[in-house]
């Protein structure tokens, strides 16, 4: 199964990113190389980070998503909501999965 992982950076999140961006690389490198990353990245006008993987459940998914250190660090936050993320199951409709 696909879930998309959607994270939103807080008020101070591009810097909160710069110091924890090993500890999230060293999170997702095992998945990675479990070749259960279909894409990860920012988004490019600074509003957080897109990551879309494979497991075996939404609760999986959400697990996983919940022991990010840009979630338990406070980079995905915004006012008053520590750790402001989303995950969500996806239907893969193109590039048509193979």
């Amino acid at each position: 199964m696909i879930f998309v992982i959607i994270g939103y950076d807080g008020p101070d999140g591009q810097a909160k990113r710069k110091l924890y961006r090993q500890a999230h690389l060293e999170r997702m490198d095992p998945l990675n190389k479990a070749g259960k990353v279909v894409l990860a990245g920012p988004l490019t006008d600074g509003a957080g980070s897109l990551i879309v993987i494979t497991a075996d459940s939404l609760e999986e998914a959400k697990a996983f998503a919940a022991g990010d250190p840009y979630v338990t660090q406070g980079v995905f936050a915004r006012q008053g909501v520590f750790a402001r993320h989303e995950v969500h199951p996806f239907l893969q409709v193109y590039p048509t999965p193979s």
